[in-house]
């Protein structure tokens, strides 16, 4: 009689074996296989990180393998148990993959696809067709939309983390080291100890020095001595943590009436304010976003203050970016004066710093939550809503999705929920942060997640106009990586535009982004179909460069881009096409890093061995 060999490997996660039955079928195109117990409880088999091995006789010949049903049943409380892939070993000595990597709770079935990845059109029987149509239609009614605040992203519907599906939940470790790193963060900051200082008038700027005296590096060292310096200040718009804000400026705006008089001692080149404007030595850095922000009030003892400051800046006859004058709110008036270099120190210090704490706000809000926390969330569910497991987007996706939605929901559990630590900590506190995320989405367009077109549309995508702007040739070069890369696995899989254009999960993909995440928002311009391959490569592309590099250039990285531990493609061309990518993605490490080699502030955090797959911290 036919004997079938599989091979079970249970995940590494805490607590991911298990003590109950667990029955296996397999289907076949010929047949399938009786109801088979693997293992009975308290035999040691499925144990974390366990791979064990077990004989499945049949009457006859299965054909071709095409599913594999798993089963779980209690054996006395309730024992998740996480799959990582099974192997079977057909009768005629070939091997066939299926992989896992899912939960199974409770007292339900999973069944797997073998691990080629296949566009709709490449389903040829019954079966498969009805396993694929069914995963999704369950997939829908798990994965579902809501609106967390009027008119922003919409997000996932759960109200806490404990509620989400099992398998985009942060396994234990990933839970434990959440609470661990709060803790620590808050320690690190010594924010217990230094809390009477929020609430309450600051003495003197030596009180920034006792509240960072535990963060220890090279780099923040460097920034602790020179952060008072216009060139640090300017510095910071290029390669800081919230380098987008800085443009290109061809025109003097209206509300902000600086003149050559007041700026003429600044200016190196023997040239007018207008002609260094016209030769392209002017910048700009405006922060309308700000205006009418409501201030946290939360605490009706600590008044709190926002600002709608604009920056002018200057790039000087050395390259360095120095700040021209500042305007602290966006109505020019005797009230609203325009503070410059030439001021008092304390006046022009404090005028600086006001600009900083709006730049903060900003980068917190917007750069940070909004468009890659967000908006990674957004693709995730709607991957999860439209894309079957044996998609190969599905499987390209996935890395770069991993624990998004999980981080993103404690953030509206514990961050920036209802007296949550943003009302407790934060100037935008108790509702202000709602506000900006509702303004900026007015400007989050789909062309705006388009590194190159971003860049572009700033005005700072010139290195000879900008040699110093790290970010944004960093940037470029793991975008142009990353897009290469998508490009080979689209190609393995599309032969033609026309293959995009009749993919309808692909497009249901694409369409449920915009329609429902989105919410149909007419400004953000993202598409709700894809035409060609070029198309859906750009389209790729952006979800994996906002999810991995981008948010890494806006907070830090873990996890890295390239790295794929679980293996959901198993096609050799796949395997290729990720080990160029490694490869390109070293030597961009590489040039970094020579590149940075006796920098004072070295930059790294577009580096991709610093790189995180997923907005995931």
């Amino acid at each position: 009689m036919p004997s079938y060999t599989v091979t079970v490997a249970t995940g590494s996660q805490w607590f991911a074996g298990t003590d109950d039955y667990i029955y296996i079928t397999l289907v076949g195109t010929e047949g399938c296989s009786e109801r088979t117990l693997l293992d009975k409880p308290l035999y040691n088999d499925f144990e974390r990180g366990a791979v064990d091995s077990y004989d499945v006789t049949v009457g006859e010949n299965l054909g071709e393998m095409e599913l594999v049903k798993i089963e779980k049943k209690k054996y006395w409380v309730h024992d998740d148990w996480y799959c990582k892939y099974i192997t079977v070993k057909t009768p005629s000595g070939d091997y066939v993959e299926f992989p896992c990597f899912r939960w199974l709770v409770d007292d339900k079935e999973v069944v797997l696809r073998d691990g080629k990845a296949l566009l709709p059109k490449d389903d040829k029987t019954t079966l498969v067709k009805q396993h694929r149509h069914k995963e999704l239609e369950n997939r829908r009614k798990t994965y579902r939309w809501r609106e967390w605040q009027p008119g922003i992203p919409m997000s996932i519907d759960a109200n806490a983390h404990k509620e989400l599906p099992r398998d985009i939940q942060f396994d234990s470790e990933k839970g434990v080291d959440f609470i661990l790193n709060y803790s620590k963060a808050i320690e690190n900051l010594c924010v217990n100890q230094f809390m009477h200082m929020f609430q309450s008038s600051w003495n003197d700027f030596a009180d920034f020095e006792r509240i960072f005296v535990r963060i220890k590096n090279t780099i923040s060292e460097y920034v602790m001595q020179h952060w008072k310096e216009d060139f640090m200040f300017g510095y910071q718009y290029l390669n800081g943590c919230n380098p987008v804000m800085i443009q290109k400026c061809t025109k003097l705006p209206e509300k902000f009436p600086v003149t050559h008089d007041m700026v003429a001692d600044c200016l190196e080149r023997e040239m007018t304010l207008e002609e260094e404007i016209e030769a392209g030595n002017i910048y700009i850095a405006d922060y309308e976003l700000m205006e009418d922000i409501s201030p946290n009030s939360t605490d009706p003892c600590t008044l709190q203050y926002l600002a709608a400051p604009i920056c002018l800046l200057y790039n000087n006859s050395q390259s360095k970016i120095l700040p021209l004058a500042i305007q602290l709110g966006q109505t020019p008036g005797k009230d609203n004066p325009i503070f410059l270099p030439s001021d008092g120190q304390y006046d022009w210090m404090l005028a600086k710093i006001w600009v900083r704490s709006s730049d903060f706000h900003i980068h917190q809000t917007v750069t940070h939550l909004l468009r890659t926390h967000l908006v990674s969330e957004v693709f995730g569910v709607a991957m999860f809503r439209q894309l079957p497991a044996v998609h190969p987007a599905y499987k390209l996706l996935l890395p770069h999705i991993r624990f998004t939605i999980a981080i993103n929901t404690k953030a509206r559990e514990q961050l920036i929920c209802e007296f949550g630590i943003f009302d407790k900590a934060n100037g935008t506190g108790g509702g202000g942060h709602v506000e900006m995320i509702q303004k900026a989405m007015r400007s989050l367009t789909f062309r705006s997640l388009c590194f190159p077109d971003a860049i572009k549309a700033r005005g700072v995508d010139s290195p000879e106009d900008l040699p110093y702007y790290y970010y944004r040739d960093d940037g470029n070069r793991v975008w142009d990586v990353t897009k290469s890369f998508v490009w080979d696995v689209v190609c393995i899989y599309y032969d033609s535009d026309d293959t995009v254009q009749k993919d309808e999960e692909i497009q249901a993909f694409v369409k449920d982004v915009c329609s429902f995440g989105m919410q149909d928002l007419d400004c953000c311009g993202f598409p709700k179909s894809l035409k060609t391959r070029e198309e859906l490569t750009e389209y790729l592309t952006v979800i994996i460069f906002t999810a991995s590099a981008h948010h890494a250039a806006v907070n830090f990285g873990q996890l890295f881009l390239g790295m794929y531990p679980d293996e959901h493609f198993i096609e050799k061309p796949v395997k290729v096409a990720m080990e160029s990518f490694r490869k390109r993605l070293a030597e961009v490490s590489s040039v970094i890093k020579i590149r940075n080699e006796g920098k004072k502030l070295p930059y790294y955090y577009f580096s991709p061995d610093r790189i995180p797959n997923s907005v995931a911290v």
